[in-house]
């Protein structure tokens, strides 16, 4: 019998230990410095915003453990011996393994901003945030404004969260538009609006300086590069996350970004693997980053690497990218690739519809040439999963997904009220560009 130990009880490290424990009676044993147990990390904002309690959070309860033979350990990893094949925790406890996985998840970023560690001043990622969030921004009493540093998924959620409180919120976002290294142009300006229309005060083109702090060491205003001084009592840094990885500098592991890893998700040194947000693939799939901080790829790695470690090895095969999210009450679902106008590929074109009145869009992309579909973002329209990623492998061009819409919608009756509109602008951008190419044409010959 193997002794598997996991250091980390996120998404990644507890889906591998369940599916070990579905196909052998191996010991597992799980090491976690951030809660006793399992939590849904997606959900920690509804409790702050009182939608939720966090037991309400926890998909298993608590005699799940026991029950399954996984054993739980609390306490910070400082060392790893991998020729002695064992782990050091800071209160000197020494824990032996055959198989060590690493899913030590990720961490806010800091670009070494002054006062960047004043009280008052957090990133939102852990249990341990949202405990400390509870302190620097109870209410609007003790936090009359807070300022939002970084554009993307987790600074959205902390706005919202901090405006549930009545608490008056800045957002400071260095691109032209929200999240536009991610989403087109379109879609990042009606989020724009949506920001605004919810009374956040959105500062595009706008970078942080620094973080003036008052005579006790607590935050005190922000300086930007627009020369602005933002009065404040909380700073919340959500400037993207990095691997969570400082403690194995000297380990021994090849290390770039996160932990670099093979297709079957093992490291450099032998019985040793990494998964979740802190693995780096060394030969990503073609358009994947080689670092994807996301749910569903650490859910996805687990019951890939449960696999090897039950003796039948498998290769990480994470498939068509899709991802979702909210934007505040907006959802969003994206499947395949549509890039941003920055990382547009050269032969990458773009549909694109938006509602006259309500916050609701599509954004289909497609080859060029080829016509071929290459993905879809939707912003107030839910869709299904399985058709897309279905299309996707059939590699199905623009038209027969655009007339097929409705087979892939959620809710065909919510949809059919904007499909004509949506069926009316495609037919007409298509004959607009038949007309040219004729055009075109003509002037040759």
């Amino acid at each position: 019998m193997q002794n598997i130990v996991i250091i980390g009880n996120g998404i990644a490290g507890v889906t591998v230990a369940r599916h070990i424990r579905k196909n052998s009676n191996d010991r597992i044993i799980i090491i976690s410095a951030e809660t006793d147990h399992f939590f849904s990390r997606t959900a920690l904002m509804y409790v702050y915003m009182g939608h939720m309690k966090f037991e309400h959070i926890k998909p298993y309860e608590d005699w799940f453990w026991k029950k399954n033979r996984i054993e739980l350990v609390r306490g910070y990893v400082s060392e790893i011996r991998p020729k002695e094949k064992e782990l050091l925790i800071e209160d000197a406890r020494i824990i032996k393994f055959n198989k060590l996985v690493l899913a030590t998840g990720s961490k806010p970023n800091k670009f070494g901003w002054p006062g960047q560690d004043l009280f008052g001043v957090q990133g939102l990622y852990s249990k341990q945030d949202l405990d400390l969030l509870e302190v620097n921004a109870p209410n609007k009493e003790v936090c009359k404004r807070a300022v939002i540093v970084g554009g993307g998924l987790i600074g959205i959620e902390l706005a919202e969260m901090l405006r549930s409180r009545n608490i008056a919120v800045t957002f400071l976002v260095r691109e032209q538009n929200f999240w536009d290294g991610v989403l087109p142009e379109g879609e990042a300006k009606m989020i724009n609006e949506h920001i605004l229309d919810h009374h956040i005060d959105l500062r595009l083109a706008t970078n942080l300086v620094e973080i003036i702090g008052s005579e006790n060491g607590r935050v005190k205003a922000v300086k930007t590069d627009k020369g602005d001084i933002i009065d404040c009592d909380f700073v919340g840094l959500t400037a993207g996350v990095t691997p969570n990885i400082t403690f194995l500098n000297n380990s021994g592991l090849d290390l770039g970004k996160g932990i670099k890893v093979n297709k079957y998700l093992e490291t450099n040194l032998e019985d040793i693997y990494a998964i979740g947000d802190c693995a780096e693939q060394l030969e990503p799939e073609e358009n994947r980053r080689a670092v994807e901080a996301v749910w569903y790829t650490g859910r996805m790695m687990g019951e890939t690497l449960a696999q090897t470690l039950c003796g039948n090895k498998t290769a990480y095969k994470p498939g068509n990218w899709f991802n979702s999210a909210k934007f505040l009450d907006i959802e969003y679902q994206t499947y395949g690739w549509v890039n941003s106008l920055r990382n547009r590929k050269e032969y990458e074109l773009h549909f694109h519809w938006r509602h006259l009145t309500e916050k609701i869009c599509i954004t289909l992309a497609y080859h060029h040439s080829t016509k071929k579909f290459l993905g879809i973002n939707t912003f107030g329209i839910r869709m299904r999963h399985k058709v897309f990623d279905r299309w996707l492998n059939e590699e199905r061009d623009l038209e027969y997904v655009v007339s097929h819409l409705r087979d892939a919608n959620f809710d065909p009756e919510f949809y059919r009220q904007y499909e004509p509109e949506i069926i009316a602008k495609f037919n007409s951008e298509l004959n607009a560009q038949i007309s040219l190419k004729k055009k075109q044409w003509n002037r040759i010959f």
